[in-house]
């Protein structure tokens, strides 16, 4: 289950960061790394806990086959993906 839900949007259901978007980047030991591509990045994602996030289980189909494909994700490609799922 933990490594289908990588690339997938979440949404922040607790702290200060509440209602913020943001994509799967990591998960390990009962943690999500997530990333908004902006002040979260790839390279230095946030930590949250499962029960803190809400899963959608929608993944953006760019990021999906950059995923499926080993190809690393990039910032510029989680915020557009962000910006699309948002704008939807």
């Amino acid at each position: 289950m933990n490594e289908n839900i990588k690339g997938c949007f979440a949404k922040s259901i607790a702290g200060h960061d509440k209602g913020t978007v943001y994509v799967i980047i990591n998960v390990c030991n009962g943690y999500v790394y997530l990333s908004d591509g902006r002040l979260k990045t790839v390279e230095n994602p946030k930590k949250k806990k499962f029960k803190h996030i809400q899963i959608t289980n929608i993944m953006d189909d760019n990021i999906e086959s950059k995923h499926d494909k080993n190809i690393n994700i990039t910032n510029e490609d989680i915020k557009r993906a962000i910006k699309n799922y948002i704008s939807n």
